[in-house]
């Protein structure tokens, strides 16, 4: 068990703006992956495989944070907040659907051992 924070952050881009916004999204990690906190940034789209048929949004960050901290600064830094509102909220923006999700690896009410000195 740890205090890692995982997050799947998909996107469904507006009809014929998938290659334009998968491109953005890889321009994302170059400045990410330098943050302290950072375990694992990448971008990801969706593939066709008959042994996986699932539905999800077709491009996906694969992200894996030391703790919640370390996630949410990363969420309020000026570049990602940026992105958030030129590609995701404006008119104009080249994602029609987003959904951002965070996980942990304890289970509910996890006792964790007390440490001692």
């Amino acid at each position: 068990m740890s205090s890692k924070v995982y997050c799947l952050a998909q996107f469904q881009p507006k009809l014929g703006k998938e290659a334009k916004l998968f491109k953005v999204l890889q321009s994302l990690e170059s400045n990410t992956l330098r943050e302290d906190g950072c375990i694992q940034y990448r971008v990801t789209r969706q593939i066709q495989n008959r042994f996986a048929e699932g539905k999800s949004l077709s491009i996906v960050f694969n992200e894996i944070w030391k703790d919640m901290a370390a996630f949410e600064a990363h969420c309020q830094r000026k570049e990602i907040i940026d992105f958030f509102e030129t590609y995701c909220l404006a008119e104009t923006g080249l994602a029609a659907e987003w959904n951002v999700c965070v996980y942990s690896d304890q289970p509910q009410n996890y006792d964790a051992p007390l440490l001692t000195s």
